[in-house]
């Protein structure tokens, strides 16, 4: 009898269906109908591929209430942010479509060759090992530049959201893409190492923690395969003394929020310099306070559950300890009462090193703020991390804070004045234990292909 993966809603803690995991015969057949979906995927001129890709994001947005509602039970997203989720999956598809041939182009370089060019061409089967935390835009902005390469893919998806992974397998092919170009498999995480070392996959994308990162490589590189590894952030939003303090503390409880928290590109660490940390803290805590969880599946919900109550308790252990060590608790900070994975919004101040809140990743609505003596205390203070997906400054002189996220600020993504986001135009990962290679962007659809030398004489 096969393994059970099963699903839980986080709002109330009750099991929503158990899924049968895909045993080695059902894996087999699937790596087969891969390849042979390969052979003739890689042939076809880039604006054919372009109209599949047209043909998902029409896809998309037919089934998009579906989509989000599915989210919202299985993982807590509030609705109104999965359709901002899955719209934004379907413009990630078209844009890809549009601009994809012109990344892909040939490029001539002149040589004493009668001819010669660089041409990217496909690897083959791309493994995609992805988190909960964004069940549908992890996927596809991982596949859209992908396939429009020549690639195709089998999903290992998180094993608590099986139900969105079978549903974007459902919305491809309701596309009418070639059969084996893209297939949901549901295995546990500790069959992904077999699956990295098949001779029929070429590569694999993470999107997961530090920890799962070490591991993939780890296989990765024993088995001479290319890997792209977006892991954790711990980013630091930096506020200086002539920052619009009402905008930066809008945007950076807007960050701390998004998706209850559950982001690695949320704002984490607030880097405030001396002189108006205490207007800032108090501009935050307004806000954090005015923000109450509700139903994900209401339309006016902002902030849902955790994904998981052992999530949310392990994020708990975060503010005690943090607490235990001398720093203060501003609002928020206490469990509530009821069922569902449910934890406040909150805000540590006087966050010092050594702290959980300073060092480890919060993965939840919590708000860590730090005290920076000046500008260049608090770019240390961004800096001192393991981490660096991205990063923000906020300050009234523009020219001031682009040298500083330029020149200074260790990260993948580094935004003046704005919340840092993903987004297709723009390469997206990190530096340090962030993880590395890169998503989206020209620099994203090159990840998964042979750069190929052509000369002719």
């Amino acid at each position: 009898m096969s393994a059970l993966l099963t699903t839980y809603n986080p709002s109330t803690g009750q099991e929503i269906v158990s899924y049968p995991a895909h045993d080695a015969k059902k894996v087999e057949r699937a790596l087969a109908a891969a390849t042979q979906a390969f052979t003739e995927w890689k042939t076809l001129p880039l604006e054919a591929r372009g109209q599949f890709l047209k043909a998902i994001a029409n896809e998309l947005r037919k089934e998009k209430p579906y989509l989000a509602a599915l989210a919202a039970e299985e993982m807590g997203k509030p609705i109104a942010q999965g359709f901002e989720e899955v719209e934004k999956c379907a413009l990630t598809c078209e844009y890809f479509a549009e601009h994809g041939p012109v990344m892909l182009a040939h490029r001539i370089v002149p040589t004493e060759a009668t001819k010669s060019y660089v041409a990217y061409r496909p690897l083959g089967v791309i493994l995609a090992v992805m988190p909960w935390n964004f069940p549908f835009w992890q996927v596809f902005r991982a596949l859209a530049p992908a396939v429009m390469a020549g690639n195709v893919m089998l999903l290992k998806h998180a094993s608590s959201v099986c139900g969105c992974s079978l549903a974007i397998e459902k919305v491809i092919h309701g596309a009418g893409v070639p059969k084996g170009l893209f297939q949901s498999l549901l295995v546990q995480a500790a069959r992904v190492g077999e699956l990295i070392a098949h001779p029929d996959v070429a590569a694999v994308t993470l999107t997961g923690s530090t920890g799962a990162g070490r591991e993939v490589a780890a296989q990765a590189g024993r088995h001479l395969k290319k890997a792209v590894l977006e892991l954790g952030g711990s980013d630091a939003y930096v506020v200086l003394e002539d920052a619009d303090l009402e905008h930066a503390a809008e945007v950076c409880v807007k960050s701390r929020l998004l998706n209850a928290g559950q982001s690695c590109i949320s704002a984490k660490r607030f880097v405030v310099v001396k002189a108006v940390r205490k207007d800032f803290e108090k501009q935050v805590v307004a806000r954090m306070k005015a923000v109450k969880f509700g139903d994900p599946s209401k339309t006016d919900c902002v902030l849902g559950p955790l994904a998981r109550v052992e999530l949310r308790d392990e994020l708990h252990r975060q503010v005690v300890e943090s607490v235990a060590q001398g720093a203060k608790l501003l609002c928020g900070g206490e469990v509530p009462d009821h069922a569902g994975a449910y934890y406040p919004p909150t805000v540590l101040s006087h966050v010092k090193p050594g702290m959980p809140a300073y060092s480890e990743e919060l993965f939840g609505p919590v708000a860590a703020i730090i005290e920076a003596k000046d500008e260049a205390d608090a770019m240390r203070i961004a800096n001192d991390s393991d981490y660096g997906l991205g990063g923000c400054i906020f300050s009234g002189n523009v020219e001031r804070a682009e040298k500083l996220a330029l020149e200074l600020m260790d990260a993948g993504s580094c935004f003046v004045n704005a919340m840092v986001r993903s987004d297709a135009r723009l390469p997206f990962g990190g530096v340090k234990h962030s993880g590395y290679g890169r998503e989206l962007g020209a620099a994203g659809i090159l990840e998964f292909v042979n750069v190929k030398t052509v000369y002719i004489r």
